[in-house]
């Protein structure tokens, strides 16, 4: 079955550069694209049914839509205006999805997309990748010499679901892939033996983590022969390391962890980092 990208649309500038984004991508891959628009009766517009309402919707989809189209016209679009509360049909539309795209609203620890009740729950529900796409995203940003970023950590089997999104992605952009590996000093307490015959095999700690990164990329490089690669290992916090090299990137790749907690789904502290600070979109991507 092929899956479709699929965009949320709302209207907003946000969702609006998500839109763009998520067409160029599908005009890359060959793939459909698919607009998702979820809304909610209101019956405070005691003028306004059912229907007209539901028509309200459509036509703010469908002149967005229409853009989408004139830009792309070998583009296959299709428009689904579901009533209903707009994170369960974001993470519906996202198990169908090969990525789902979102727009966000920016910077900051305070205001934004990620913190809001329905992009944090999709994002920590969905089954697939999760693009998220800034207002000032431009085509441009696309360019050559900008790098497809991803993180990897632990061992090869950890981050496979980050590795493959940021291959395929960088193989149909033409794009190198700059695989990040961040490592800090383990306490004491954590060496055992065998770690430590790990280590001293490895020429030390540095040396390792080289070593690991270079063990998860392999299966990665043999199956995408034509992605140029490069790879980056540093000593510091995960999120710090991302965010220094994702200056000149075109997209940043992270892995997440849902943790579930009293009042809901909550992604980790990396992927959280680094959706409120990168400049360029951002894809969380579901651990296999």
């Amino acid at each position: 079955m092929t899956r479709p990208i699929t965009a949320g649309v709302d209207g907003t500038a946000e969702s609006l550069a998500a839109l763009d984004w998520a067409a160029r991508e599908a005009v890359r891959r060959d793939l459909p694209l698919r607009v998702v628009h979820a809304w909610r009766y209101a019956e405070a517009l005691a003028t306004a049914d059912r229907d007209t309402q539901h028509g309200w919707a459509s036509e703010g989809v469908s002149a967005a839509v229409r853009g989408v189209r004139e830009r792309h016209p070998e583009l296959r679009v299709s428009v689904d205006v579901v009533e209903g509360g707009a994170a369960d049909a974001l993470a519906a539309a996202a198990a169908e999805a090969e990525m789902l795209v979102l727009g966000s609203r920016g910077h900051g620890p305070v205001v934004g997309f990620l913190l809001g009740s329905v992009g944090q729950q999709v994002i920590a529900e969905a089954a697939r990748p999760v693009v998220l796409v800034r207002a000032g995203d431009r085509p441009t940003a696309e360019a050559a010499g900008r790098d497809v970023v991803v993180g990897q950590h632990g061992g090869a089997e950890d981050s496979a679901g980050a590795l493959r999104f940021a291959f395929e992605t960088a193989a149909a952009r033409g794009a190198t892939v700059r695989a990040v590996r961040a490592w800090t000093l383990p306490p004491v307490f954590a060496y055992s033996p065998g770690s430590m015959k790990l280590l001293d095999d490895a020429g030390g700690l540095e040396p390792y983590e080289r070593q690991a990164l270079a063990d998860a990329l392999r299966p990665w490089r043999e199956r995408f022969p034509g992605v140029p690669v490069a790879e980056h290992v540093e000593m510091g916090s995960a999120g710090e390391v991302l965010l220094s090299v994702a200056g000149r990137a075109q997209l940043v790749v992270v892995g997440r962890r849902a943790h579930r907690t009293a009042v809901g789904a909550r992604i980790g502290s990396v992927a959280h980092g680094v959706l409120h600070h990168a400049d360029c979109p951002v894809a969380v991507v579901p651990h296999e």
